[in-house]
């Protein structure tokens, strides 16, 4: 849907009254939107997406002014135009020129700028407005939304933008694309040709800790290049209002449409010898190529006064039931099921009892010493642990390197092999870099600089990496932080539990954590070592866990001026959730300390800003589906099996065949890398984990047992259709198998009957339910059922872990609102809303100081 600035009012007032009414309330992810990437122009017909959502648009087909263009051949293409929603996106090109990296003083040569927009130019219906676009933020050379300009430079276009000033070299002219906002709010600092103080790259819409801008992007020596994109919705900004609800006269509501708009910029801007003015500015802007996005509405889809039901435990299924819900509460009769992450033991524990509990959300059976198991477990998703990064290219300048190595610095990497034993390094501190800069590190072996021992500072300075990874890696030199060790979330979970166990059942690593030095003579951290005789605190770090603890007690001590300690949490924060580090990769922010600010009240420490494209360097551990919606690049993990596997469809349910029981419960499987079916399961992936919904069919509130076996049949029912849509099963989920989904079937007919049918009598259910006659799951690839399991027996369709791998579940990746991705469903209004208006205060930091004169 195409809109309008306020100046043409009678098309704009009510969608403005729509994003304030959003933002007033607060939203959750909604439904539906179609696709099409138009023009800027109004001859050429739109680039559209028919099947697919990828669309690809050239400098050919939407620069009329080919002859000036910067870079005449240049492709763009856009990995995903429809079903948006905060997420991520690809962007990739080819046609550009070998880029020059930024200064101090230019914004680099023959890169390009990405940046998203709201609204169409009033003057050329179909093609994005420069005022409505999320520009300027970043305050780099060339990527301001105002500068000086020099004095016959300027395009009549521009002129209702600038203050010509006196022109001499004290008051030159000063040139200012304003802001137009969704809301219905303008930002300018040139008013009726006059130059007022108002900041317009720094403001209440946007600063340089919100923006999704980039503002350098750039080709290697064959001008290919690559960029991840944060696509904003009206949640994250108002400001763009993308997504906002519109409804239609027949019922149905669709989302408000953006535009991604990707703008290359040459060797100087006009009258200049550099990149150094804006890219709003008409002569640049015009070389501009667009696509437009079509996002789903935001906002509760489910009636106000629908019953609730609650959902406790698992985080990794939460993007489905995301998914799921409106079709849930949208049924007759429905409800609306509020998700509420956090341990997974507490969960199924409080689900165990008879009395009304939240339904568990679970990976691992209940195991409490002296409590008997009484739940009943219907698998409900199938879906793992990725190992995210987002790591650009720096080689070495220091040595020698192939000359196509150097050509494609700032480049970022796609490909990442980890072992086990990595991965125990990154998560066990056992890096130098993982500790405080001033920290007392001797226990690594480090001394000082000229004395660094055996232990390499970061990942990628890791000899095991570098002989494992070869290629482009053995030439880098990444100094960060950020590389020596992986983002992890607080808190207990059963994702943790299979990392560790991952970790654990691997003999180099186990061997490693027990003070076995590597083959370069790299040792683990004490404080994580697994035998108690190396481990400072006198016991073994035990394994496997449900947390990722930092354990050395390392500390940078207060200095003499007053800035203050820095301790291994304050050095390297966890992230809220598993989303959140999937998140953070996708923006490149690697958590970075940033400087002492002794004006703080109190003083504290800052947050250094997430990495551009080009200069990141962070790994995380997130799940599939955040890595599919952010759209970030996954590590390939050694199997069992001795196979590097990335999280695919097929090596997802590949891992689900070599699944087996443990302990005393048969009725819940996992990935044990330690069995025999694991490492013979030469394509599985090693950290897939199967979801379960739990709850003692003794529970006495039967219409909430009602509501929980409705949830599961949709959720094994339609619930395992892949797609994008209302309803269906988000990228970073393998649909489950045939056996699983009968399982969840007949543990829903028991959830729901409160226990097993009575010999000879039929199972009850609700109108339309999918009911089993007969039960017959196998032994390895479908989990036998809950209740007196029958003897276990094949199921035709079901998975072997055997064959090829097929496209990565990263490859086409959907999204899910970051702000919201952890919250799977429909949260209380008032909860929500309260949540968004204490994002959308108004961050009003106006001490920024540029070169342009600050007032007339």
């Amino acid at each position: 849907m195409n809109r309008r600035h306020p100046r043409h009012a009678k098309q704009r007032a009510p969608r403005s009254r729509a994003v304030a009414a959003l933002v007033a309330l607060g939203v959750l992810l909604g439904a539906s939107g179609a696709a099409a990437g138009l023009s800027p122009a109004a001859p050429p017909a739109p680039a559209t997406a028919a099947d697919s959502s990828a669309v690809t648009v050239t400098a050919r087909d939407q620069d009329h002014e080919l002859d000036s263009a910067p870079m005449p051949d240049l492709s763009v293409t856009v990995s995903q135009t429809r079903d948006l929603q905060a997420q991520g996106i690809e962007v990739s090109w080819t046609g550009g020129r070998k880029s020059e990296v930024p200064t101090s003083q230019t914004g680099g040569k023959d890169f390009l700028q990405i940046m998203q927009c709201w609204g169409d130019d009033p003057e050329h219906p179909g093609q994005p407005d420069r005022r409505t676009c999320q520009y300027g933020a970043l305050l780099t050379p060339g990527s301001l939304r105002d500068s000086n300009v020099a004095k016959g430079s300027i395009a009549a276009q521009d002129d209702e933008f600038t203050d010509p000033g006196s022109g001499g070299f004290f008051d030159p002219p000063y040139t200012s694309v304003p802001f137009l906002s969704a809301t219905g709010e303008t930002i300018a600092s040139v008013v009726d040709r006059k130059h007022v103080k108002v900041d317009v790259n720094t403001n209440k819409f946007f600063t340089a800790q919100t923006t999704n801008e980039i503002s350098w992007a750039g080709s290697s020596s064959d001008g290919t290049g690559l960029a991840k994109f944060e696509v904003q919705t009206a949640a994250q900004s108002p400001g763009l209002g993308c997504g906002t609800p519109v409804d239609a006269t027949d019922g149905s509501v669709s989302g408000t449409s953006c535009w991604l708009v990707v703008l290359p910029r040459g060797q100087h801007d006009p009258g200049e010898q550099n990149i150094t003015t804006s890219g709003l500015f008409h002569d640049t802007w015009k070389h501009r190529l667009a696509v437009r996005l079509d996002f789903k509405p935001v906002g509760v889809r489910c009636a106000i006064g629908a019953a609730e039901q609650q959902l406790a435990g698992s985080e990794l299924v939460s993007d489905a039931v995301a998914s799921w819900q409106p079709a849930l509460c949208g049924s007759a009769g429905g409800s609306a099921y509020t998700n509420i992450t956090g341990s997974e033991s507490d969960a199924a524990l409080a689900a165990n009892g008879t009395a009304p509990a939240p339904l568990a959300l679970t990976s691992r059976a209940l195991s409490v010493d002296d409590v008997p198991d009484k739940l009943t477990y219907a698998p409900i998703a199938l879906t793992a642990i990725s190992i995210a990064f987002a790591i650009d290219a720096e080689p070495d300048a220091l040595r020698e390197v192939p000359q196509e190595v150097a050509d494609r610095a700032r480049q970022p990497f796609t490909q990442m092999k980890l072992t086990p034993r990595l991965l125990a390094k990154l998560l066990t501190n056992s890096y130098t870099d993982s500790l405080p800069t001033g920290a007392d590190k001797t226990h690594l072996g480090f001394t000082s600089s000229t004395d660094p021992g055996h232990n390499a500072r970061n990942l990628t300075s890791d000899p095991e990496f570098i002989e494992l990874n070869g290629g482009d890696w053995q030439y880098q030199s990444i100094a960060a932080a950020s590389l020596a060790d992986v983002l992890v979330p607080q808190g207990r979970s059963d994702a943790a539990w299979a990392v560790w166990q991952y970790v654990q059942a691997d003999p180099d690593a186990a061997a490693f954590l027990n003070g076995t030095p590597d083959r370069w003579g790299m040792v683990v951290n004490p404080y994580s070592s697994t035998n108690a005789e190396l481990n400072p605190n006198g016991v073994p770090f035990s394994l496997p866990r449900t947390d990722f603890p930092k354990a050395d007690p390392a500390e940078q001590p207060q200095d003499s001026t007053g800035v203050g300690p820095v301790n291994v949490v304050t050095w390297r924060p966890y992230t809220n959730d598993f989303n959140a580090s999937g998140y953070a990769v996708l923006r490149g922010d690697g958590q970075i300390l940033g400087s002492w600010d002794p004006n703080s009240i109190p003083p504290k420490f800052g947050k250094t800003p997430r990495a551009l494209p080009g200069l990141q360097r962070v790994i995380g551990i997130t799940d599939t589906a955040a890595a599919a919606k952010y759209q970030i690049f996954s590590a390939a993990l050694l199997n069992p099996a001795g196979s590097f596997v990335t999280p695919t469809t097929d090596s997802l349910q590949a891992a689900a065949a070599a699944m087996t029981t443990t302990g005393e419960q048969t009725s819940v499987y996992g990935f044990d890398p330690a069995s025999a079916t694991a490492k013979g399961a030469s394509t599985a992936y090693p950290l897939t984990l199967p979801v379960y919904a739990a709850v003692n069919p003794a529970m006495t509130d039967t219409s909430k047992r009602s509501a929980y076996a409705a949830f599961i049949e949709y959720a094994a029912g339609r619930g395992q259709e892949p797609g994008t849509e209302l309803g269906q099963l988000p990228e970073g989920y393998a649909p489950m198998p045939e056996g699983w989904r009968t399982q969840a079937q007949a543990a829903a007919t028991v959830i729901r009957n409160g226990g097993p049918a009575a010999s000879g009598s039929s199972p009850q259910t609700s109108a339309g339910a999918s009911t089993p006659t007969t039960y017959s799951p196998p032994p390895v690839s479908a989990p036998p059922q809950a209740v007196t399991p029958p003897p276990p027996v094949a199921v035709a369709g079901d998975p072997t872990a055997t064959g090829d791998l097929a496209g990565a579940l990263t490859g086409a990746k959907t999204p899910v609102d970051p702000d919201i991705g952890m919250v799977s469903a429909i949260v209380p209004i008032a909860i929500v809303g309260g949540l968004l208006i204490a994002v959308l205060v108004p961050l009003l930091l106006r001490a920024i100081t540029r070169r342009r004169a600050t007032g007339p």
